[in-house]
């Protein structure tokens, strides 16, 4: 069940021969929403300085898309050892460091792991001796954890106190705490979309900006966590991380996205494998067909922002501003985020609109091309996108069928035979993608999303995914 088995075993060997005090097993593990998988873990012990030596009894589940996402790490206390709650370890035990919450394979190894929490807790003890009389108490808070870490659970008592139906429970999370994440949890809980919206703040250290005022004036319904599992059972997984580091060249910078993709999206697919991802990160077109190949999700169900806030402002100018109500319906921005984008038609009503187009063969180019030079004008601030990303996700949560034009796998469409995303009016829903909508044949438009897609696909192949 390993979708990396030899990368996974051939981890597990190094640590076994750094380690040869860890014991190996396959166990149940239950996860926070009392889903269950068989899950390969490993325990022991590991050395600590801390005034004298101390041997911290640890457990470390690896997932099954090990390597690409960080284990899940818990303390193992025994009856006489209480767990010191600080800034790496909780009630429950539960490990928390920044080597995983940056994990990035191939940098990120289990041995690399191992060391910095031993560096970790050797600034700060995670456990304490107890007294005879605080032993006694400890084994009520041992026998939870164990449930925990031992894929121990009541599942009966669960699921008659479980309350909601999660089948009817709709949940988004937001990836990014940056202006774009918090205009899209803002977005999304003001157009109520959702039952529950999670913000993944991926940042180190403490909440910070955004993130910390939406704690400050807990907004309803808004979850902020820094652990990947508070993302399970999402409907809609919304990306909107980029990465900051210091790349000089444009493929250095969507290198440096991708890398930062491949810690989070193999972790955010294995928590909600039936969601819908949907990514707003930059370039659209590329980190949408990066997503697509670390989920190994379909292609229906991994869709990128694309033009959507476009084409809705060109609708809206058409029928409020130019006065051209019957051609904004039919009409859509399309291709490639930026200049390259294009103005197109969909052939839905063109039997409607044919006695119109005969009359002003020209008057339906040249009423769109006045609204897209109004439109380069416009740009896109992080709260329109966040207004666009609620948007889409309406309509994919409550399957509303609406047509969109979102960044969706072109190939087969236009005369484009590689894996490229563009964008392109499709109807969405729960799903994801249920259809393409069929453009107007116009060699200008055709020979533009071509032009597109050979440039985008260039790009993807200087890639190291």
């Amino acid at each position: 069940q390993y979708k990396f088995r030899d990368l996974t075993i051939e981890e597990l060997k190094n640590v076994s021969k750094t380690y040869p005090n860890f014991t190996f097993s396959m166990n149940t593990y239950t996860f926070k929403d009392g889903s269950q998988k068989d899950l390969l873990n490993f325990s022991g012990t590991v050395p600590v300085k801390y005034g004298n030596s101390y041997n911290i009894p640890i457990c470390l589940w690896i997932l099954d898309s090990h390597p690409f996402a960080p284990p899940i790490c818990f303390l193992k206390p025994t009856a006489n050892m209480g767990i010191a709650v600080g800034k790496h370890v909780d009630a429950r035990g539960r490990i928390y460091l920044p080597y995983l919450q940056n994990w990035s394979h191939p940098k990120s190894t289990l041995i690399g792991l191992i060391k910095e929490m031993i560096a970790k807790f050797e600034e700060e003890l995670p456990l304490y001796s107890l007294s005879s009389s605080d032993a006694a108490r400890q084994s009520e808070l041992l026998s939870y954890i164990a449930k925990i870490t031992e894929g121990e659970t009541d599942m009966k008592s669960r699921s008659k106190t479980g309350g909601r139906n999660e089948g009817c429970f709709n949940k988004i999370t937001v990836v990014g705490a940056g202006d774009l994440g918090i205009a899209c949890v803002l977005a999304v809980a003001a157009k109520d979309v959702a039952d529950k919206v999670v913000l993944l703040d991926l940042s180190e250290g403490a909440a910070k900006g955004g993130a910390m005022d939406l704690e400050i004036f807990a907004v309803p319904n808004v979850e902020i966590s820094k652990d990947f599992s508070a993302s399970a059972d999402s409907k809609v997984v919304v990306l909107t991380v980029n990465s900051l580091g210091n790349a000089q060249t444009y493929l250095d910078v969507i290198q440096s996205n991708v890398d930062l993709f491949r810690g989070i999206i193999p972790a955010v697919s294995h928590y909600s494998q039936n969601a819908v991802l949907l990514v707003a990160s930059h370039p659209v077109e590329v980190m949408t067909f990066v997503s697509w190949k670390l989920s190994s999700f379909p292609k229906s169900r991994v869709i990128g922002v694309g033009a959507n806030l476009d084409s809705e402002r060109l609708q809206y100018m058409l029928t409020n501003l130019l006065k051209a109500e019957v051609l904004a319906k039919d009409a859509w921005v399309v291709g490639e985020q930026g200049e390259d984008k294009v103005p197109s038609w969909t052939s839905c009503n063109v039997a409607a609109n044919q006695t119109e187009a005969m009359a002003a063969p020209n008057s339906r180019e040249q009423v769109a091309n006045r609204a897209m030079e109004v439109l380069k004008g416009k740009g896109q601030r992080s709260w329109s996108v966040g207004l666009s990303v609620a948007d889409l996700a309406d309509s994919i949560v409550k399957d509303k069928r609406k047509v969109h034009s979102v960044s969706t796998l072109a190939k087969g469409c236009c005369n484009i035979n590689s894996e490229v995303f563009l964008s392109l009016p499709c109807i969405l829903g729960t799903s994801g993608v249920i259809e393409m909508v069929r453009l107007e044949e116009d060699p200008l438009v055709q020979e533009k999303l071509q032009s597109s897609a050979g440039s985008i696909h260039d790009l993807q192949q200087q890639l190291k995914l």
